[in-house]
């Protein structure tokens, strides 16, 4: 892992979340390879919210449930950073890992505008009734990116469950 270039090709933006099918980063990993280009991957914390945003610095953000936050984000983050390690490090693919706050779309939306990022990667839903429902009550991540972005958007599809084929 370190931290941004600020010469050299643009990165790659790469939405993770935890438990995230591995499609996402292999994809990722692979076409950052061919361009020898950076990866930053961008998780969202969806229970913060943005109060401050500055690209110089760090991120200000609060918490919903400030009393958990801390413990839970470090653990997650800690997961994430042994993920991306073996699927971009031990590629030898220059990466960083960034936490945000808010709504997901819209954040990975203004890091890859303060990163000038080349593309931004993410991942479909899992397949399933459930996470249809959350998309549809949520809305979709990648379709919000499409439509408010100006940089190309690249969504990797949820693999399909070979025991119940590929319309589940």
């Amino acid at each position: 892992m370190s931290s941004e270039r600020t010469s050299g090709p643009n990165p790659l933006l790469v939405g993770v979340l935890p438990g995230q099918h591995p499609e996402v980063l292999q994809t990722a990993a692979s076409l950052a390879k061919r361009l020898a280009a950076p990866v930053i991957c961008a998780y969202v914390d969806e229970a913060s919210y943005l109060v401050d945003w500055d690209p110089a610095r760090s991120m200000h953000r609060l918490s919903f449930h400030p009393d958990t936050d801390k413990d839970e984000i470090q653990a997650v983050t800690q997961q994430l950073r042994i993920t991306i390690q073996a699927a971009c490090g031990d590629q030898g693919i220059d990466w960083t890992l960034r936490t945000l706050g808010g709504d997901p779309a819209r954040a990975l939306g203004r890091l890859a505008a303060d990163s000038s990022a080349e593309i931004i990667i993410v991942g479909t839903p899992e397949r399933g009734l459930g996470h249809r429902l959350a998309a549809a009550l949520n809305g979709s991540v990648a379709a919000w990116l499409s439509h408010h972005q100006d940089r190309p958007i690249l969504i990797v599809p949820a693999p399909a469950d070979p025991l119940r084929g590929p319309e589940n």
